[in-house]
């Protein structure tokens, strides 16, 4: 059978070759009725429009890269939704590569993305290697490092302080009158946000002339329930007095909760847990879990106004407000609390001083 073309699209719609061509690139000059008319023909020619031809004459891609360092880590692909939808109307679709957590894998997958020609490209984090940073600089497109507010951006950035967040949750348990408080996180040399956290809690403890010297580290690949355990375990055996602990996930938060519960540890009673990034697995923890939610689809819904804003010519733009994480603080860390207990938000190191979840959570 004979593959239909345009323009036996053209003869099914009555209309021109070059009117079919605009409105499969969703042209505003082609009206609703006409478009209607030309997609329905389309449909039962089983014609299918050659995208990769129309690129190259419009010397336009219609994508946008975005790299993140996890496939299966709920923040990351709650960011890409937000990406994702913000630049459907835009006519642009998201490729998308992910880094494993490893740099050097990060600036093969920049160099990769590049050649295909992305109309803009979007970066988790805002440390990258060197030659990654001149790949970046040199691209020639729009580029947005989220998750983070490097000091030295390669040019735009939507995020927040992973550092300063763990002000927030210091100041939390030292209310609740914890004061040996540990840090359960990942290695600097892979974790990039997880060290950021790491040294927050470090300046935030040395702010308050506490100690920080319980800090356990665990590796590669990702951060898991299993890897939150064990690295209580460890805690529990070097530092059996520890009244309060900040994971760098929920997801270690949790397998610390369960190693508690494991060994009869009372908790928030004995020893107060508390995770990062606001999963579902701390709504239905028991208790529920103290965390922060960095608001992942407002990250990602940021990131697609920026890019869908620069590239439709909008001149110079301000830099997009940081992000505010919000502290939601459940029955993990607070002393009486458990499960029943009402959990509070804080925003910007505010307390709104309204009842907000236990479950499920707000709209």
């Amino acid at each position: 059978m004979k593959k239909p073309t345009m323009k036996d699209v053209a003869r099914a719609a009555d209309t021109s070759v070059m009117t079919v061509s605009r409105a499969f690139k969703a042209d505003a000059s082609v009206g609703e009725t006409t478009r209607a008319r030309i997609l329905q023909a389309a449909e039962q020619l089983g014609y299918v429009f050659d995208r990769t031809a129309a690129n190259l004459r419009s010397q336009r891609s219609h994508f946008v890269a975005v790299t993140i360092p996890s496939l299966n880590n709920a923040n990351f692909a709650e960011t890409v939704e937000g990406i994702t939808a913000g630049l459907a109307p835009h006519d642009l679709q998201v490729l998308l590569g992910y880094t494993n957590y490893d740099i050097t894998r990060e600036e093969q997958l920049i160099e990769e993305l590049l050649r295909r020609r992305p109309e803009a490209i979007i970066v988790t984090g805002g440390r990258h290697t060197d030659r990654a940073r001149r790949l970046l600089a040199g691209a020639g497109i729009p580029v947005v490092e989220t998750w983070d507010l490097p000091s030295d951006p390669v040019e735009h950035v939507v995020g927040f302080s992973n550092s300063q967040m763990m002000e927030l949750m210091v100041a939390h348990m030292v209310e609740q009158g914890r004061e040996k408080l540990a840090f359960i996180g990942g290695d600097s040399s892979w974790d990039t946000r997880g060290a950021d956290r790491r040294r927050g809690f470090i300046a935030a403890m040395q702010a308050r002339g506490l100690r920080a010297e319980r800090l356990i580290a665990f590796g590669p690949p990702t951060v898991s329930m299993k890897s939150g355990a064990e690295a209580m375990v460890q805690l529990l055996d070097l530092h059996p007095d520890t009244d309060g602990v900040i994971c760098v996930s929920d997801l270690a938060a949790f397998g610390a909760l369960t190693e508690c519960q494991r060994r009869g540890i009372d908790v928030p009673g004995q020893i107060a847990v508390a995770g990062f990034g606001a999963y579902d697995i701390a709504d239905v923890s028991y208790p529920t879990l103290t965390t922060i939610d960095p608001s992942p689809t407002l990250i990602g819904t940021k990131v697609a106004e920026l890019v869908a804003d620069i590239l439709r010519g909008a001149g110079t733009l301000p830099p997009p407000d940081p992000i505010l994480p919000v502290l939601r603080i459940g029955g993990s860390t607070r002393r009486g609390g458990g499960q029943g207990a009402r959990a509070l938000l804080v925003q910007g190191g505010v307390c709104e001083g309204r009842d907000t979840w236990t479950s499920p959570k707000p709209p």
